[in-house]
């Protein structure tokens, strides 16, 4: 567990459970929240033990809200370009790091909470969850990455339609679209066993233990993801992130004689030699 304030950081074995701990603000991203990510992100990236990381916010009601608006209102131009840098900066480290990273997103994921969960491979939300670009609202544009991943996510069409609006959308509609991998909910026997008999104080500490279990669960499906990916050989899932984010921004020609090299590469690593002589005598012996 880390001592920081505004971003927790729970090692599970081979799996890094990273919680951004701001709930009182919906976890919104100020500067102290961005330093302390990056400085995070710097401690899981140089531990060869963790091979796949979790991100997600504390508290059921918000992944991340996005960035600060009480800081923002009175920023000049020049203060917001660093605010903006130093956010793409720690985002674009999410992206390039080496180990896959999941998204849990539990709640509000807007603005820059959206493009947190952009940069993440992949992304798994809580039925209650809600996303969206709202910029547009408080007369900016996404400004840390939203115009660019966005697009490249789910379509040009799609992507200006969120951007342009600046309405949120459901976690059924962001699966619909792509933009998530999988939405968890809950069951009709978890829902009917902490029915509500009626009383408004009952109902709201019932919807409390839903929102719990709902959460719960997204970390579970989670961690389950993660753990069958650390079944399979660390270098290959890294050297595969690496060519799908490099093959997005490459002619289909370009990105096959990139997939070659990575490809030839991973033959003069152990990790391929144990798994493939492995399969063989898992083979002889049936």
């Amino acid at each position: 567990m880390s001592t920081l304030k505004y971003v927790l950081l729970e090692p599970m074995g081979d799996v890094a459970i990273i919680k951004i701990n701001r709930p009182e603000a919906l976890n919104s991203m100020n500067i102290d929240v961005i330093w302390e990510l990056s400085k995070t992100l710097d401690i899981v990236g140089v531990d060869n033990n963790i091979k796949v990381v979790i991100i997600t916010g504390v508290g059921e009601k918000s992944f991340c809200a996005g960035a600060d608006i009480s800081y923002m209102v009175n920023i000049t131009p020049i203060d917001a370009e660093k605010y903006a840098s130093a956010a793409q900066s720690v985002l674009n480290k999410i992206e390039r790091l080496e180990k896959p990273v999941i998204a849990a997103i539990n709640g509000f994921a807007l603005g820059g909470g959206c493009e947190l969960a952009l940069v993440c491979d992949i992304r798994i939300c809580s039925s209650n969850a809600k996303i969206g670009q709202p910029e547009v609202t408080i007369g900016i544009p996404p400004g840390w990455g939203g115009t660019q991943r966005l697009l490249r996510i789910i379509g040009p069409a799609k992507a200006k339609e969120m951007i342009f609006t600046g309405k949120m959308i459901t976690a059924e509609e962001a699966y619909s679209i792509g933009l998530v991998n999988d939405v968890i909910r809950l069951t009709q026997e978890e829902l009917l066993e902490a029915a509500s008999d009626g009383d408004e104080f009952k109902r709201k500490e019932h919807e409390k233990e839903l929102a719990k279990l709902l959460n719960k669960k997204l970390i579970e499906k989670s961690l389950s993801m993660a753990k069958e990916i650390t079944k399979n050989s660390y270098n290959a899932i890294k050297t595969s992130k690496y060519l799908i984010n490099k093959g997005m921004d490459m002619d289909i020609d370009s990105g096959l004689r990139m997939e070659i090299y990575g490809w030839a590469l991973c033959f003069a690593h152990e990790d391929r030699i144990n798994l493939m002589s492995a399969f063989l005598n898992k083979g002889k012996k049936k």
